[in-house]
């Protein structure tokens, strides 16, 4: 632990001090099976912070920024972390320098790096870049839809289908979103059957995984549990994840409601960076630090190193002149 400052130890290690200074073993023992029963043992976290985390920013982060940032993230032992969006410079300018930050990382041989295409141009953008993970973007409103990848639903999955097939000829898997799966910013709610709907469709037509979005952070644990209940009739739970913007702080009840229905994926964002540029009045994603810290306190491996994910968080916001949105960075983390 070196010259680590008590909070900060007490953030990491809170299990170990626990143990050391007011419990007996067995006692603890008991406690962590009571706390994780009927829990998974181990939730994958998708770190998308570089992408879904910076996309919303108003001024531009340098590359190189970029790509020291999510070096850092490669080093905490995040299994997957989303690196950029192969869309538009127009649309979204944030990500103008797609290619020069995939190019420009360091990657892990453990780590999966996807980005986001939303068309096949930027699908063929991405694959001569060196991408070897892709993601598309759904959504159960038509209105978002349009605002966000400019067309329909339906003709959405005209240009998913020309994705996916041209993803399984190069051998590139392909992740799939699904976008207000709780609510729509401009149509209000959205009821699970449609999300089921929708998501069963990409998972048939051959994305490996399907986060479910609350994009503007609307949903609370009982409209997760219906929506889950919903989505898990038509697909399997090993293929879902879950996607929570903290808009009115119910980010984390909703993905501990997730883990009690067992799902085992979650998607969140360092420094909770990040908002939708369609979706207006949605703050950022849940924070990665603060989905750690409950999973550390729950006995949940995630294989992602608390502190350098605080390192992290506290490199960029630094680098934006911002604050960190983590209540756990907040109350414990000072830089060394």
């Amino acid at each position: 632990m070196g010259n680590l400052p008590p909070a900060v130890k007490h953030c990491l290690h809170n299990q170990q001090l626990i143990r050391e200074y007011f419990w007996s073993e067995q006692q603890f023992q008991q406690e962590q099976n009571s706390v994780t029963g009927g829990l998974p043992e181990y939730v994958k976290i998708v770190e998308v912070g570089p992408r879904d985390g910076l996309q919303n920013e108003k001024v531009i982060v340098p590359t190189k920024v970029k790509i020291d940032f999510i070096n850092q993230l490669s080093e905490a032992g995040f299994p997957v972390i989303e690196v950029t969006s192969f869309v538009s410079s127009k649309w979204v300018p944030q990500m103008a320098d797609h290619a020069e930050v995939l190019l420009g990382i360091k990657r892990h041989p453990h780590v999966k790096y996807p980005v986001l295409t939303p068309n096949l141009q930027g699908l063929h953008a991405a694959i001569g870049a060196g991408a070897t993970e892709v993601a598309i973007f759904g959504a159960t409103s038509e209105t978002f839809s349009r605002k966000n990848i400019n067309c329909s639903i339906a003709e959405s999955f005209g240009r998913f289908d020309e994705i996916l097939r041209h993803a399984k000829e190069v051998n590139v898997p392909v992740r799939g979103y699904v976008s207000c799966a709780m609510g729509c910013p401009y149509e209000g709610n959205i009821g699970p059957a449609k999300v089921a709907e929708i998501s069963k469709r990409l998972y048939s037509m051959g994305c490996y995984e399907i986060s479910l979005g609350d994009t503007n952070g609307v949903g609370t644990a009982g409209s997760m549990k219906h929506l889950l209940e919903a989505v898990l009739k038509e697909m399997p739970r090993h293929a879902l994840a879950v996607h929570c913007h903290d808009t009115y702080g119910q980010a984390l009840a909703n993905i501990l409601t997730a883990l009690q229905m067992g799902i085992s994926t979650v998607d969140s964002s360092v420094a909770g960076l990040g908002g939708c540029p369609y979706a207006v009045g949605a703050s950022g994603n849940v924070s990665t630090e603060d989905v750690l810290y409950m999973l550390n306190g729950m006995g949940i491996n995630t294989g992602v190193d608390l502190h350098k994910v605080m390192e992290a968080g506290n490199f960029i916001c630094k680098a934006m002149n911002r604050k960190t949105a983590s209540k756990v960075s907040q109350a414990c983390f000072n830089p060394c």
